[in-house]
């Protein structure tokens, strides 16, 4: 390897892994405050917290890489042009594409290192995320529950007042809302002055066992002008057990959960598993509705029960088709209207009923899909990012953190919008996951060949003798040279 190679990765490698140890510690903040409800008041020991952060920080490297090497792009090269370095080179006979050589090389083997990041540590890392959340309580059940303030948990929300023992486990204090399922507030209190909390790690189930309580539940009255008395149930209890899903533990934070369950737990081979199998269950489904909606599809006279009077088939011989309940009494012909009307509104409720749910499966395979293609983004987003940063700083002449941040961060924003864009419309079936992954890569990689042509040619973002020229022109014609 060369001197000047040398120096050009030297030089770009410590601007990376200063701004990206920068970067990283600032997003690890950001995941710090979206979870620090679930790290606030639960007693938790510096291990453990470290352990949630480690496990939660794989997943912001996609974000972070393309914005380090875009902004260390845009800061090596402002600084080698500021400096008049590359003029240098260029006056040796050393060409910008030259200087980009040795860099391309390490970006694709950067490249080539964030999708096999993204396709093994990050599944990996998220599977351990998600399976820490749920062993707090497993190990520690008291952790689930912290002491004085409600608690969310499933259909509970859950208080207590004092927390004892070794682990926490008993509890003293304790009041639980139930959920109404019918989502109209909390119908049912429970309070106990004791309680104990049992859990198994090999269980995703955890035990509450209450002591000496009380059921308080709110009655609806039939009568409307009896619902002002707000009547209740009263019972009480000695001994009473609740069991609560730890999988509901926790599910109230940013990131969609259901996601993190089974999309980002997966590599790609596993995911065009999935893909497979939802698609063919899909299909199934759909076949298996068309084949039995012609059984919901019936005539009038086959579901009907009436049947024409004898001497109104005698006296027709032949039934007239353009009047086929002709033979029926008007009586009979309402009757028959209303079992068509009431069965045409049933196969209707039944086709937009079995539409909504192929919709909901169609979705669940496209947002596999772009988890797919997303992963080559990553890939391609370290190219892409080189290719608009390194250009970039080489035509503003500007090292530093300074402009080139402004330039970066609104780049990266750009990207990020696009990128979040096309998934979401992905994810509604407005896209191919395709197009939805690769909207942000399409629409900027033309700005990537402009700036890299540009800077090449040794020509500005914006060449100012066009901009000014027919302003120049305008100013002669109306104030000719007296010359």
């Amino acid at each position: 390897m060369k001197i000047l190679d040398k120096y050009l990765l030297k030089s770009f490698l410590i601007t990376f892994t200063t701004v990206f140890v920068i970067l990283f510690f600032i997003f690890i903040l950001q995941t710090v405050w979206l979870f620090i409800t679930e790290l606030a008041g639960k007693d938790l020991d510096f291990i453990m917290i470290v352990k949630f952060l480690l496990f939660s920080m794989p997943r912001i490297i996609p974000l972070v890489l393309p914005l380090s090497v875009l902004l260390a792009s845009i800061m090596t090269f402002g600084s080698f042009s500021e400096n008049y370095e590359l003029a240098a080179m260029k006056s040796s006979g050393i060409s910008l594409q030259r200087c980009f050589r040795t860099l391309v090389i390490f970006i694709f083997f950067l490249s080539i290192v964030a999708f096999m990041f993204a396709n093994n540590v990050i599944p990996y890392a998220e599977y351990k995320f998600m399976s820490f959340r749920r062993n707090i309580a497993q190990v520690k059940p008291a952790l689930a529950i912290a002491e004085g303030q409600f608690n969310s948990v499933g259909m509970y929300n859950i208080k207590v007042n004092k927390k004892s023992g070794d682990k926490g486990n008993f509890l003293s204090g304790v009041t639980i809302h139930k959920k109404s399922l019918m989502g109209d507030g909390n119908k049912t209190v429970i309070k106990a002055k004791t309680g104990e909390l049992i859990s198994n790690e090999e269980s995703n189930l955890l035990q509450l066992v209450l002591k000496d309580g009380y059921y308080y539940e709110d009655v609806t009255p039939k009568k409307y002008e009896d619902r002002e008395k707000m009547p209740f149930v009263k019972s009480s209890f000695k001994r009473d057990i609740i069991n609560i899903d730890l999988s509901k533990l926790n599910t109230t934070t940013v990131e969609d959960t259901k996601d993190a369950n089974t999309k980002g737990m997966l590599d790609v081979a596993e995911l065009k598993y999935t893909i497979d199998s939802l698609s063919k269950n899909r299909a199934s489904e759909a076949k298996s509705f068309s084949e039995n909606i012609n059984q919901k599809i019936i005539t009038p006279f086959a579901s009907s029960t009436i049947k024409p009077a004898k001497d109104s088939i005698t006296k027709t011989k032949k039934i007239n088709t353009k009047d086929p309940i002709g033979i029926f009494t008007e009586d009979e012909k309402l009757t028959i209207y209303k079992n068509a009307i009431a069965n045409t509104q049933s196969t209707v409720m039944s086709i937009d009923g079995t539409l909504s749910d192929l919709k909901l499966k169609q979705k669940n395979i496209n947002s596999h899909e772009f988890v797919i293609y997303e992963k080559f983004v990553i890939a391609f987003a370290c190219f892409l990012m080189f290719f608009i940063g390194a250009p970039l700083g080489a035509i503003i002449r500007k090292g530093g953190i300074g402009l080139p941040i402004v330039f970066a961060v609104l780049i990266f924003i750009t990207f990020h919008f696009i990128n979040t864009f096309g998934k979401r419309i992905s994810q509604e079936d407005g896209l191919t996951p395709f197009m939805g992954a690769w909207m942000s890569s399409f629409i900027l990689t033309p700005l990537a060949i402009l700036l890299t042509y540009r800077a090449i040619n040794d020509i500005g973002i914006i060449n100012m003798d066009r901009v000014t020229e027919p302003f120049q022109k305008l100013v002669k014609k109306v104030f000719p040279s007296k010359n």
